[in-house]
């Protein structure tokens, strides 16, 4: 869909007046005959205003996941709502390193329990050996 506003010059708050002059002045007759049809009348005008709304809130959304500059989205008619990242690394990207740092956490958690599942035991009894033989030393 295109975003006739942007396609005219003109701000999404313009008044009707402001609205018809940029049609007038447009020399692209679909474009013209487009913004006609759905700017020129007021219960069109509300409809598409709610649904530019919306869709710029969408284009927002997916320049912050990082999703603006995918190959499916280029080309003139999808580019209308869409804006450049806001950030380096889109939410995706920083949100699989999370999930990459908590998984390699969890391998070596995993690994170092089953060592100390026996290291646990052997400090047992070095422990238990060590008051034996200072229990018998003592007693000497």
């Amino acid at each position: 869909m295109r975003d006739l506003y942007k396609r005219l010059g003109v701000p999404a708050d313009a008044d009707s007046r402001t609205i018809d002059a940029a049609i007038e002045a447009c020399r692209h007759t679909a474009l013209k005959h487009d913004a006609e049809a759905v700017l020129g009348v007021d219960a069109r005008r509300d409809h598409y205003d709610r649904l530019h709304r919306r869709l710029s809130d969408i284009g927002r959304l997916r320049s912050r996941l990082g999703l603006t500059h995918a190959p499916h989205w280029q080309g003139d008619v999808a580019n209308d709502f869409s804006l450049p990242p806001d950030i380096a690394d889109s939410r995706h990207q920083q949100l699989t390193a999370k999930v990459d740092a908590l998984v390699n956490a969890q391998t070596t958690l995993t690994r170092w329990r089953y060592r100390l599942m026996w290291l646990i035991p052997l400090l047992v009894v070095v422990t238990a050996g060590v008051a034996f033989a200072l229990g018998w030393l003592s007693g000497l």
